[in-house]
């Protein structure tokens, strides 16, 4: 059957079923996901997070049930989690290698590509956060303490037994700290770019809630709402239980022994379990505070903390071997990248079970932390545009990680090229104490210790505190992407991950968390494959809709074209007046408001299903007009008039006294953000030319979105389409009262 639709596009309806579950081929249906991923009318009216107990039950009892097994037969569930670990590095290295490689290469793609400039919120929407505090948060969340317990164990492993070659020579130097270098380098970073700004784009510039599965739904449809969103949830959820828990794990192994240093208490496991009760602790109390001063006060000391640490070591260490060591070390990262990020050693004896210790555990680390860190990083971002958002992510924390590692790799390889080879040992076989024992070597020891604990402390309670707030979101479900899940929900989760901390510190340690990661983290792998095919396929969408405006007629104002056109005396009038909000308000009850009821009704008259509506703004007290034409089953026409308050200028060719601050611009908005001019001047046959002009130009996008509409293995391909005849609404009224040409 064939039937018209309401902008002119013939179009082959499809069964009824067919039509309801198959994802969304346009932007237009794209529109449609807040609604159907809310699922009820009631949830979309009061956007009150709600707890996913289908999500929240599995997840809770498979952790659970794995905490017990470690508890219990602790070195039953260390020998199989090691079995698998060996067989998933002999049989499936490659493919965390190579998605690993491509998901750096499909982020640097979306940053250097024409939608790089696609804001995460609408096109007038701002970041909330400085460039400081932004970056201090995304380098917290992003690097845990994991990174201090490594970054002197790592490169002297490296230099005693490298991957290849031989052990202790002048070639395992120059790459032991490089390595380190890698695995908290640029990948792990892409792995949250991809996440955080698939979450981030879907929640602020299409309104649905801030989870993995609302980045999905361009693939999935509707089904994202039932059982399979839920089981990505799942697997989204429990490997972030892991990927926290191995952080926490490993962050008490080594405060641990800084807290029994500085305070004279006894080492082990006693303690460790102590320092968990503190993380949770801390958790419930920031549960009051929230993103905005919780997380960002402790993210923004931590880097300070950081900071100070490391240009202590730099000073009162080998200041120029350090600098010069950096130096040569980024630059030999930089050149060597391409071959170790897709370097296997298939060819080394051993290769297999070095790269499950090592390079395959990061990767897995990353990707469990991906729908962590991701999520927060969206959480923080919104108004950043999507190229800013990935070269931040991949350059301002890296070079952060960067600068840790080559001080406390290269202070402590410095150590070991000089002869120190019990120290070396200790480094190797105990991590936690040869981190501490390479601050003891330096001046002023108490000092440097106590404020390396702090340092580690810090990352240690933000991982924590914003992991619980994250499994809180992804175990509920939250239309307004600014809300948060409940904080009975972040306590749950809070102890829960402490409970699986313990039950692996009692399995082995940091080797079965080791192991634990590493396996829980494939499913996601998956996830970020279908986030990568789902992300390029809304960038098409926008792509349509960015080049489908370049199709418009001249006249017309849109990003970066012209506004409607003006006499030369209403043009010039204009740039010499800041109107008040009064004024503004009587403009629009007396021209606007009008003029969108006049084209209302002629819609409404002629067949359309039209709708013209006013909402206060308690903001400005100044009413806004919408305008929505239903298209039916392709993107609603809609056209708002805002006013928007704006600074008055402090430049001009006309001699006038400042006595007001700002004035009031009477902008048009779309569904993605403001059109960037003002209607204040116009008459009101103007701006009903101004409507028909959107109008006409929503009907060459939705052409052109309907024409590059591409087919896929995963979606359907887009409903057949004839050709458009003249634009309906062409025989609107036009300035001289005759019919308007389409």
């Amino acid at each position: 059957m064939v039937e018209r639709s309401r902008f002119g596009v013939e179009e082959r309806r499809r069964p009824q079923e067919t039509e309801e579950n198959r994802p969304p081929i346009s932007s237009s249906e794209l529109s449609r996901g807040p609604a159907e991923l809310a699922g009820a009318a009631e949830l979309v009216e009061d956007r009150k997070p709600r707890v996913n107990w289908r999500v929240f039950i599995i997840s809770a009892a498979i952790i659970l049930a794995f905490s017990v097994w470690a508890m219990v037969m602790p070195a039953h569930a260390k020998d199989t989690m090691h079995s698998v670990v060996t067989w998933i590095a002999t049989n499936l290295g490659w493919y965390y290698v190579l998605t690993i490689t491509l998901v750096v290469l499909f982020v640097l793609w979306v940053a250097f590509s024409k939608e790089g400039s696609v804001r995460l919120g609408p096109d007038h929407s701002r970041p909330q956060y400085n460039l400081f505090t932004w970056v201090a948060m995304l380098f917290a969340a992003g690097v845990g303490i994991d990174m201090l317990f490594y970054s002197v164990t790592g490169p002297i492993t490296q230099y005693v037994s490298p991957p290849s070659g031989t052990g202790e020579s002048a070639a395992s130097a120059q790459d032991a700290v490089i390595w380190t270098m890698f695995h908290y380098g640029i990948a792990g970073w892409s792995i949250y770019a991809l996440l955080g700004m698939a979450m981030g784009y879907f929640a602020f510039r299409w309104g649905m809630p801030l989870s993995i599965r609302a980045a999905l739904y361009p693939l999935l449809g509707k089904r994202v709402r039932g059982a399979t969103g839920d089981i990505i949830d799942i697997f989204a959820l429990v490997g972030t239980v892991f990927g926290v828990a191995t952080s926490m794990g490993i962050g008490v192994v080594l405060l641990n022994v800084g807290f029994a240093w500085l305070f004279g208490l006894q080492e082990g496991l006693a303690l460790q379990i102590a320092l968990v009760v503190v993380a949770v602790i801390m958790t419930v109390a920031a549960c009051t505070s929230g993103v905005d001063k919780g997380i960002r006060v402790i993210s923004e000391l931590n880097l300070w903390a950081a900071g100070a640490m490391m240009l202590y070591i730099l000073v009162t260490g080998k200041t120029s071997f350090l600098l010069n060591a950096m130096v040569e070390n980024i630059g030999r990262f930089i050149f060597t990248l391409p071959e170790r990020t897709l370097q296997t050693f298939a060819y080394e004896s051993g290769g297999a079970d070095w790269m499950a210790g090592w390079t395959l555990f990061f990767w897995a680390f990353w990707l469990a932390w991906g729908p962590f860190v991701g999520l927060f990083l969206a959480r923080i971002s919104r108004g950043r545009t999507l190229r800013e958002f990935v070269i931040a992510a991949i350059t301002a924390p890296v070079l952060c990680d960067f600068f840790i590692v080559s001080i406390f790799g290269n202070s402590a390889l410095s150590e070991v090229l000089n002869g120190n080879k019990a120290f070396a040992e200790e480094a190797i076989k105990s991590p936690e104490h040869g981190w501490y024992s390479l601050l003891e070597m330096f001046p002023g020891a108490p000092f440097l210790i106590g404020l390396a604990t702090l340092s580690g402390l810090l990352f240690y309670l933000t991982s924590a505190n914003s992991g619980a707030m994250v499994m809180s979101n992804f175990s509920s479900s939250i239309p307004d992407p600014s809300v948060d899940g409940a904080k009975w929900l972040r306590v749950f989760w809070a102890l829960l991950t402490a409970i699986l901390t313990v039950a692996m510190l009692v399995a082995g340690g940091v080797a079965t968390m080791e192991y634990a990661t590493l396996i829980f983290a494939l499913p996601v792998t998956v996830i970020a494959y279908l986030v990568m095919a789902s992300f390029s396929k809304v960038l098409r969408m926008e792509r349509a809709e960015r080049e489908g405006q370049v199709m418009r007629r001249r006249s017309v104002a849109a990003h970066g074209g012209q506004a409607p056109e003006k006499t030369w005396r209403q043009r010039l009038a204009r740039l010499r007046s800041y109107p008040s909000n009064k004024a503004v308000a009587q403009f629009v009850e007396r021209v606007v408001h009008p003029a969108l009821a006049d084209v209302a009704n002629e819609f409404k008259q002629l067949g359309y299903h039209a709708e013209l509506t006013a909402t206060p703004n308690a903001e400005t007290g100044i009413d806004e007009y919408t305008l929505v034409v239903n298209m039916e089953d392709h993107r609603n026409f809609h056209y708002q008039v805002a006013a928007v308050e704006a600074p008055v200028p402090m430049f001009g060719g006309r001699s006038m006294s400042r006595q007001i601050d700002v004035y009031y611009r009477l902008e048009v908005f779309t569904q993605t953000g403001t059109e960037g001019y003002d209607l204040m001047g116009l008459t009101e046959q103007q701006v009903i030319n101004d409507v028909l002009d959107r109008y006409e130009a929503h009907l060459s996008f939705l052409q052109y979105s309907s024409d590059h509409d591409y087919a896929s293995l995963l979606t359907p391909p887009p409903l057949p389409t004839e050709s458009i005849p003249k634009v309906p609404g062409a025989h609107l009224k036009n300035d001289d009262g005759g019919p308007a040409q389409a």
